[in-house]
């Protein structure tokens, strides 16, 4: 299946959350076997390319491309949750959104010392949550070099951002022009 093809079965939907947003859906391409097989391997080429022996995925729709690339490529998956999901002791980052703030907790025993890490979400946009998952993940002795993301939306400049801070973001779709 071509990138374009992928790329055709991700929905747009206007004015979601908020009037002028175009809303990329994944789940319409997950919804799709050919399709999101498709979608897993090409994002399973570009980690296996990055060295990684562990993948993390940020909740929820980064569970979704992490565990099943993990799964593909026989690596572990670590979960970056939401707060109060985890029934062990964690480890926390608050974060900036654009109208307050939000939490993302990650159990520092899910990652070893040293260990490489791939982070994967579904959708890059101003590099935020992607940025606060890394620190996490640093923070619990992960090496975090790369980004893997179904979705960039490069004119919000999320990319740029991680590439800042030691970051190579890599990404399967992109919808310039967001």
């Amino acid at each position: 299946m071509t990138l374009d093809e992928i790329k055709a079965l991700v929905r747009t939907v206007p004015d979601f959350p908020k009037p002028g947003i175009l809303f990329r859906d994944v789940t319409t391409l997950v919804g799709n076997g050919p399709g999101f097989a498709a979608a897993v391997e090409r994002m399973a080429e570009i980690v296996k390319a990055s060295g990684a022996d562990v993948i993390a995925g940020v909740e929820a729709r980064g569970f979704i491309f992490g565990a099943a690339i993990a799964a593909r490529l026989g690596l572990g998956f670590v979960s970056i949750r939401k707060p109060g999901k985890l029934p062990v002791p964690v480890i926390a980052i608050d974060y900036a959104l654009e109208y307050g703030t939000d939490t993302l907790e990650v159990d520092p025993e899910a990652v070893g010392e040293g260990h490489h890490v791939i982070l994967i979400d579904d959708l890059l946009a101003t590099g935020g949550t992607a940025l606060a998952a890394v620190e996490l993940l640093r923070r619990a002795g992960a090496k975090v070099e790369h980004a893997l993301f179904a979705i960039d939306l490069p004119d919000l400049g999320g990319a740029e951002r991680l590439r800042t801070t030691g970051i190579t973001p890599h990404a399967l779709l992109d919808y310039p022009r967001h």
